[in-house]
């Protein structure tokens, strides 16, 4: 059974009540990275171990994505700015006491190629609030290896 969100706008990545940043560089060039983010979304389960479907609707502004455990995501994406800025919130999703959720990834070029950050922003019951917070160091687990693994599927940058 799905619920409704509140329709977050891009601000809501600096002030969720609940606020999760991870950072990685990974060595591949910020347009390759932006490419398997955004235009390339039905292969995040093949380098994001927590995903197990992800599909891209409506030319690209919308999706849906299932994770491993049972979580479903019908998300709008709210800002496209290649190669620099990739963000989305959750409209509707099977998680019970979220609120409001959204996801934004911030590329930036460095010598030896692209550091990726990723802001994961929510709002919910006390209880959700609480779990999320005690699950920071799974998702911060999470987006390593899913750094790690999409730094093995993309062409290192050239020195």
């Amino acid at each position: 059974m799905t619920h409704s969100l509140s329709p977050v706008g891009l601000d809501f990545a600096s002030t969720a009540p609940v606020r999760m940043v991870f950072a990685r560089e990974i060595p591949a060039a910020p347009d390759a990275v932006f490419q398997a983010l955004a235009r390339q979304v039905e292969d995040w389960p093949l380098w994001f171990g927590a995903v197990t479907e992800a599909r891209s609707a409506d030319g690209g502004k919308r999706r849906v994505v299932r994770l491993r455990g049972g979580g479903r995501f019908e998300e709008t994406v709210i800002a496209v700015d290649a190669p620099a800025q990739y963000a989305y919130r959750v409209d509707r999703t099977n998680v019970p006491g979220a609120r409001g959720l959204l996801e934004e990834w911030l590329l930036t070029p460095t010598p030896d190629g692209t550091r990726v950050q990723w802001t994961f922003a929510a709002d919910g019951t006390a209880v959700f609030r609480f779990a999320l917070r005690r699950a920071r160091s799974g998702l911060g687990s999470s987006f390593r290896d899913a750094m790690e693994s999409l730094a093995e599927r993309l062409e290192p940058t050239e020195s």
